[in-house]
């Protein structure tokens, strides 16, 4: 007891985004300190054991790239722990880094969690974060870490929709008075669009294509809805007909097209929110408007797709990549919210 209240005095206290796509990690005092891929790169010795030789950004440049003693994980699938012992050197890696590898600091932890996951799901999550060194792990579900890093009066007795795009998860969330009032979690996001290009463009072209460069055609010349100007983006790819490499010409009008059925589950399950919506609360999101945050926010035109579907206003948050991580910072200066907003 008295040995956690001295190493407590030694620690900084982190907030973690611990995403499918990337990992935010906020350090109480400094502000986000760390961003980069949910990716670990680890090689196989002679007798089975792993090794990590990269974490994040070194470590998804080899996605897909990798001999076969060597292999790019992401630890986190659709929001969840995929791989808990992974994850949990991941977890260890981002902490060490974020306290320049100082292993006799053992920080206060909070962890944004989505929206829905299980008492077996939360329990890996926290043990992950134990066993990487946290000295006492929280934590809160991402629709609200994300409402109060978009700015939202959380603690107001008023309705507050926020949507928050992921690489895993869509969270979807009706806040008041520092508590959630409906929720809801789908799986589907920046993955699952990623995907729905990389199937396009296979039935369509018959070019298979990669993870890393479907994400980087939704980034370069994805849209919800129909531009001024259309874009267009030069793909190379693996002919699946003839096997030899080609080349061909997209445009943003075929990842309108691609990208549909993605988008129209998130407007569903939007819906859905609104449908269940207490009358009292239903005036202020009509006034209040609609939230976006995540990656998934960066999309061009998802704004304006949603606001015609649901005939409500939406905004794309100020750094949207940002907002839970943001969150999860002004949740560790006010420790009664922290508890509040935690889910022990």
């Amino acid at each position: 007891m008295i040995f956690d209240k001295i190493v407590g005095m030694f620690s900084n206290d982190m907030g973690i985004d611990l995403g499918t796509a990337n990992t935010l990690v906020l350090v109480k005092g400094e502000g986000i300190i760390i961003n980069e891929p949910s990716v670990v790169a680890v090689k196989k010795d002679k007798f089975g054991r792993q090794k990590i030789l990269a974490v994040g950004h070194e470590a998804k440049e080899m996605v897909g790239k990798t001999p076969g003693d060597i292999n790019a994980v992401r630890p986190m699938k659709d929001g969840v722990i995929a791989d808990f012992d992974m994850t949990e050197k991941m977890i260890r890696y981002f902490i060490e880094k974020a306290h320049s590898r100082k292993a006799f600091i053992r920080p206060r932890v909070i962890i944004c969690v989505p929206y829905g996951l299980t008492q077996v799901e939360r329990k890996a999550v926290r043990e992950s974060a134990l066993s990487a060194g946290a000295r006492e792990v929280f934590l809160i579900e991402e629709p609200m870490a994300a409402a109060i890093g978009a700015g939202l009066p959380v603690k107001e007795p008023q309705g507050n929709l926020v949507v928050d795009i992921g690489g895993g998860t869509t969270e979807i969330g009706v806040i008041s008075l520092g508590g959630l009032v409906i929720c809801k979690s789908v799986r589907t996001a920046g993955d699952k669009i990623d995907k729905a290009i990389i199937d396009y463009i296979k039935k369509k072209y018959n070019l298979l294509i990669g993870d890393r460069l479907a994400e980087e055609i939704k980034i370069n010349i994805g849209t919800a809805m129909p531009l001024e100007k259309p874009l267009k983006m030069i793909v190379n790819g693996r002919d699946q007909v003839g096997g030899l490499l080609s080349s061909i010409e997209l445009t943003s009008e075929d990842i309108i097209e691609a990208m549909k059925d993605p988008l129209k589950e998130i407007a569903d399950a939007l819906k859905d929110v609104l449908e269940k919506m207490p009358p009292e609360l239903a005036g202020d999101i009509v006034e209040n408007g609609i939230v976006l945050t995540g990656g998934g926010a960066l999309i061009r035109n998802l704004d304006r797709y949603l606001s015609e579907i649901v005939r409500l206003p939406v905004f794309v948050s100020e750094e949207p990549l940002l907002a839970v991580a943001k969150g999860t910072g002004k949740a560790l200066e006010e420790i009664e919210l922290l508890q509040q907003l935690s889910n022990e």
